[in-house]
């Protein structure tokens, strides 16, 4: 995201608002004559042209749009100064990004900066809890409800004042919706459709915002596996609009031009207590560690190769009693995190927390934070094809080289902390940052 910052171009007729009886197979219909227009040349991803719609006489538009002009010129400086690092006041104890953890520390730094001060966002106010203004806060989906609460008490990028808002906050749990309209024999999915088009249709008429820019201005958010499928029905949502998803799967269509992919927290109890920090490296006895079902179409292979085999890399489906899952983590050297039906696993914030290199075995996932972290220097990727060779791969990275990515790991892991309130660099600001990186790509006119 950092090596430029490309606009979008829109040029094609105006869907309409609202989409009932939909299917997956007209949305790869549609997806086909988009991409279409992309390669004739009429729907352009990549020479920063904007989003036009006339709106002659918006003030407040050109207000809006002039702050970001600033702000991308500001961090295009930043970025021409490649090899210059942030030196912190003497009298300050803010948190400066610096080091290999990140792709331009200094860059990010600035844009950081910018959000603070610049960022507003607003948040429709339509819609009651349970289904929307509210999500679960525990559990493999914390961070839904966790996002919205934090947002909606928020004083900094929050706005009341949509005039002033540089993007819109489309408040609906997915989670929610499957937990209370989704009925488990007739499991009509389409459910979904009619909650999440029913209320865009309803913002979309009483309010200007969504019409004046297809909806790209807009985000929703979601940890649920089906947070993509949520998107199907609404086609500007899943074309056009920021969509923020754990499940960021480019083969399930995640785009990360406009979309922005967050970490899947599990949080049994709702907080972090007990959950950071490990053992010294030096008292890391176990080379490589996994403990999870066998799903999807990753783990099957792990088990094959690995499971119940070796004494240095532990692989379990069933963990044996009296093995503590979290302390095994900050045990180990290496946390293995293969993907399971979907690409996303908690496992590999769990490894961050345990100081423990995150082992990433996983197919077109879109990595958390990916535009401003390097993910090279504090985790080992792997391809499928070399998870037999696993133990060798890892018996040939130097001792010099682990203590790095540990370090590495150590000094990443503020930025995948829940914090009550929140705090700066933080897992909640990291994600609005991605949020502001994705406004930044579009020129609303």
């Amino acid at each position: 995201m950092y090596s430029s910052t490309p606009h979008y171009s829109l040029n094609y007729q105006r869907v309409q608002k609202k989409h009932s009886g939909s299917t997956l197979s007209s949305y790869k219909e549609d997806e086909g004559r988009y991409n279409s227009m992309a390669n004739n040349g009429e729907l352009n991803l990549d020479n920063k042209l904007p989003i036009r719609r006339s709106m002659q006489g918006d003030k407040n538009l050109e207000k809006v749009e002039g702050s970001l002009a600033k702000a991308r010129a500001l961090i295009k400086q930043a970025l021409l100064r490649t090899n210059d690092t942030v030196v912190p006041l003497e009298d300050s104890h803010d948190y400066v990004p610096q080091g290999h953890i990140y792709r331009n520390a200094f860059a990010f730094h600035r844009s950081y900066q910018l959000m603070e001060k610049l960022f507003k966002i607003f948040v429709y106010e339509e819609g009651e809890p349970p289904l929307f203004h509210y999500g679960p806060c525990k559990n493999i989906y914390s961070m839904e409800g966790i996002f919205i609460n934090l947002l909606e008490n928020n004083t900094l990028f929050r706005t009341q004042n949509p005039n002033e808002a540089h993007v819109y906050f489309l408040p609906f749990s997915v989670v929610m919706i499957l937990e209370h309209l989704f009925h488990p024999v007739i499991r009509d999915k389409a459910v979904l459709g009619r909650t999440i088009g029913d209320y865009v249709h309803i913002i979309s008429h009483k309010y200007a915002y969504w019409n004046r820019s297809y909806g790209a201005d807009h985000f929703m958010l979601s940890c649920h596996d089906w947070g993509p499928r949520a998107t199907w029905y609404v086609k500007e949502l899943y074309f056009i609009a920021i969509r923020v998803l754990c499940n960021a799967n480019i083969s399930e269509h995640f785009n990360p031009k406009k979309d922005a992919s967050f970490p899947e927290i599990n949080l049994v109890s709702g907080e972090t207590t007990g959950l950071l920090g490990g053992y010294p490296t030096w008292n890391r006895t176990i080379l490589a560690f996994f403990a999870g079902q066998m799903n999807g179409r990753i783990r099957p292979v792990l088990f094959q190769h690995w499971k119940n085999k070796d004494k240095d890399v532990l692989v379990y489906e069933k963990l044996p009693e009296k093995i503590s899952y979290h302390e095994t983590m900050k045990m180990s050297k290496y946390c293995i995190c293969p993907s399971g039906w979907e690409v996303a696993s908690p496992r590999i914030v769990e490894a961050i927390y345990a100081e423990c290199v995150p082992i990433l075995i996983s197919q077109q996932y879109v990595l958390p934070f990916s535009d401003v972290l390097n993910w090279d220097s504090f985790s080992v990727q792997i391809e499928v094809s070399e998870i037999p060779k696993l133990k060798e791969i890892l018996l040939g990275i130097s001792e010099e080289k682990y203590m790095r990515l540990q370090e590495g790991v150590k000094q990443v892991q503020r930025h995948f902390v829940v914090n009550n309130p929140p705090k700066k660099y933080d897992v909640f600001h990291m994600i609005i940052h991605s949020i502001w990186l994705r406004r930044l790509n579009v020129l609303v006119k």
